[in-house]
């Protein structure tokens, strides 16, 4: 068999555009306009400043008009790496977002199948690469026919961490590091940003965009704003969200729509207390007509229904949430939330870049948001830098943005094409719904017909989006395999992995972690001193 892959924090397979290194930073680029504010405006101003900003001056304008779409959310580990090349340290952020730590996530009550009926996604860390052959060897046995241990849950760190509630922080004597998101409130940390941002030179502006006024080219050369002023710039970020003020409105830039891929178009979500133990983890639990996400924060939980509206009203998503909350006859808000899954062609459309749900959005399963605005505007930064700004970099810029959006929505189709529930028309249809990709359809056909898809995937044939180990989570975690009576039992050289040694290991291994809270009330003395107080919701 092919040997098993190294474990990667999260990395994409679709190696990013390269922007040409003989160029140089573009002299007609002088203002860049960010029409938008909220986490990925910010996060967009935060990254320019740091790279060119002290060549180029950087202005948000931020519309007091306009709500920010903020509930309890998640990230991937790219955002550590965010703050991390920001030099913005987890003492002072976190207390100030309400921030808890994520090892991954849990899907529940997706399969039916017996053993299978929840399984956890963990990010990848150093130490799996000592379980990782074991958990590829096994997974490839039991596709074949042999009754072996495949849930992914036995065979990583993140999951063990999990289920004792420790935080993903080892001790410093501890010589692996373990990769983790995190949970915050998205309203908070755009705030935060602000703050930073305005520290690091960006300039800020509280006004409505009324009107984009575009040049003889086609190119964008002002914005209209309160009052009748007219603001120009060289360059402008579109982070104006779902509205799409530039890259949609203003330059009509073609959308695709997810909508025959991906059902769901609507959410509702209200916060729930929080016991003495904060979970590690998301919660992804499937409901009725979509699946309810659980995220713990430091005084509170966020918790939302994402369902179809085809399927569901809104006041019928808010009753059943409530119930499975226990908040049915409790006086707490619920927030309504419509979506819009797809992408934009041209992310790079002349002299805007969209940035963030003004780009496309991928409904939440994977937390994946943020993570689309870092990689989005970092290797935009890139080609920036170099002063490559010329169509061939726009072209190969939006096709490397335009492979993420399909390979992760192929991963996040993957969870409901698999899904093995028959109790409403909503699942039965999602598992018969024959709107796959090429490449999607090839990975399910080659798992199915039982060979492995570890180097198709790893050679980015299929599979783009998401490494290897992710992939046989997800359909080792459902339960994709042959049924439990077929199974035969496999001889001492098939199976020569002892599942009590990866137990051993892993157990030994969590004796240099601790409990979540415990963790994040460590927080320096210097932190609290400066007002990054600990919010408790009640």
């Amino acid at each position: 068999m092919p040997s098993a892959p190294t474990a990667t924090v999260f990395n994409y397979s679709i190696a990013p555009a390269r922007p040409n290194p003989d160029a140089h930073l573009p002299a007609t680029i002088r203002r860049i306009a960010i029409v938008g504010g909220g986490s990925a405006g910010w996060m967009c101003a935060m990254t320019l400043a740091a790279s060119v900003g002290r060549d180029v001056e950087i202005e948000v304008l931020e519309s007091p008009a306009v709500g920010i779409i903020g509930v309890g959310e998640g990230s991937t580990p790219w955002l550590r790496g965010f703050f991390d090349n920001l030099g913005i340290e987890e003492a002072e952020w976190m207390p100030a977002c309400h921030a808890t730590y994520k090892c991954g996530i849990s899907f529940d009550n997706w399969s039916t199948k017996p053993g299978f009926e929840s399984y956890f996604h963990p990010f990848a860390s150093m130490l799996d690469n000592m379980t990782m052959t074991q958990f590829v060897h096994n997974v490839k046995a039991r596709l074949n026919g042999l009754d072996v241990h495949a849930h992914p849950n036995r065979f990583f760190i993140a999951s063990r961490l999990t289920d004792l509630g420790f935080a993903p922080k080892q001790q410093r004597s501890f010589p692996f590091d373990v990769w983790y998101g995190y949970h915050f409130d998205a309203v908070l940390l755009g705030q935060f940003l602000q703050k930073k941002a305005i520290e690091r030179g960006v300039k800020h502006r509280s006004c409505h965009v009324k009107d984009v006024q575009l040049d003889e080219r086609g190119d964008i050369a002002s914005l209209l704003i309160d009052g009748g002023e007219t603001l120009a710039a060289d360059f402008f970020v579109d982070c104006s969200g779902f509205a799409a003020l530039l890259i949609e409105k203003a330059l009509k830039t073609p959308y695709v729509c997810y909508k025959e891929n991906l059902f769901n178009d609507a959410a509702v979500a209200m916060p729930s207390p929080i016991g003495a133990e904060i979970p590690p983890q998301t919660r992804s639990i499937a409901m009725r007509h979509g699946w309810a996400w659980k995220i713990p924060l430091v005084g509170r939980y966020g918790n939302g229904y994402v369902y179809s509206s085809d399927y569901c009203s809104a006041d019928e998503a808010e009753r059943e949430l409530r119930e499975r909350l226990g908040l049915l006859d409790a006086d707490v808000e619920a927030r309504h939330l419509k979506m819009r899954c797809g992408r934009v062609t041209r992310h790079w459309n002349r002299n805007c870049l969209a940035v963030g749900l003004s780009q496309g959005f991928i409904e939440p399963l994977e937390a994946t948001a943020l993570m689309f605005v870092q990689r989005t505007i970092s290797t935009f930064v890139a080609y920036f830098e170099a002063g490559d700004i010329g169509e061939r970099a726009q072209n190969a810029f939006n096709e490397w943005v335009n492979g993420m959006f399909e390979g992760t929505r192929d991963y996040i189709v993957t969870h409901y094409k698999t899904n093995s529930r028959s109790d409403t028309e909503y699942w039965r249809a999602n598992a018969n719904n024959p709107h796959l990709s090429d490449p999607l359809q090839h990975l399910l056909a080659t798992w199915m017909s039982r060979k492995s898809i570890v180097e198709d995937v790893s050679q980015g044939r299929f599979g783009k989006g998401y490494p290897v180990f992710s992939w046989l989570c997800l359909l080792s975690g459902m339960g994709i395999f042959p049924d439990a009576e077929t199974l035969r039992e496999p001889t001492t050289r098939e199976a020569p992995y002892k599942m009590e040694q990866i137990d051993n290991l892993l157990e030994r291994a969590a004796l240099n972690f601790r409990k979540h809270r415990e963790v994040l009330g460590d927080i320096p003395p210097k932190a609290k001193e400066e007002g990054l107080q600990l919010y408790f919701w009640g």
